[in-house]
């Protein structure tokens, strides 16, 4: 099921939240416990881009090694950060990649993520394919889908940092 979002002049539809988009709490701190690295796929230099700011509060806000993938940023930085050209130019397998592309252009990153050995694939808020999702699966990842890693680890926060201790 979609909905039409209001003032949305594209004619696309954001896909309405599901449950099987989402793992339960545990799977979900578990994740966000032992992940070291995010690679953010579709990173935008522009300060005014979504992309941009959930990057810069994980930079600041969590203890995740931060890596920026953008092909088309080359040369370009957030907060001393470049950009990589793919998920295969990283320095180290990402343990979460966190993609902010539409859900179109999901399958070759999925792949990608696949080929490298990630341990996740999160699509950011409006971006679903279940088709990249079950490959993702059946490699072993987990997989998170229309949900945002910052509003996610927020609301998990305190059992995140309880974990992390322990």
């Amino acid at each position: 099921m979609s909905i039409e979002m209001p003032g949305d002049l594209s004619g696309e539809v954001c896909p309405a939240p599901s449950a099987s988009h989402l793992p339960g709490d545990d799977a979900l701190v578990e994740l966000l416990t032992r992940a070291r690295s995010v690679a953010v796929v579709g990173a935008s230099p522009s300060d005014h881009r979504t992309s941009y700011a959930i990057a810069t509060w994980l930079m600041n806000r969590t203890p995740f090694e931060i890596y920026l993938v953008n092909p088309m940023a080359e040369g370009q930085e957030i907060r001393g950060h470049g950009f990589y050209d793919s998920l295969d130019d990283l320095p180290v397998v990402p343990d979460i990649v966190d993609v902010f592309r539409r859900s179109e252009h999901v399958p070759p990153v999925a792949d990608e993520a696949i080929d490298v050995g990630a341990a996740a694939l999160w699509l950011q808020l409006g971006v679903v394919d279940e088709e990249s999702a079950a490959r993702a699966r059946a490699a072993g990842m987990d997989v998170i889908q229309n949900h945002c890693i910052k509003v996610e680890y927020e609301r998990l926060r305190a059992r995140i940092d309880e974990a992390r201790a322990a």
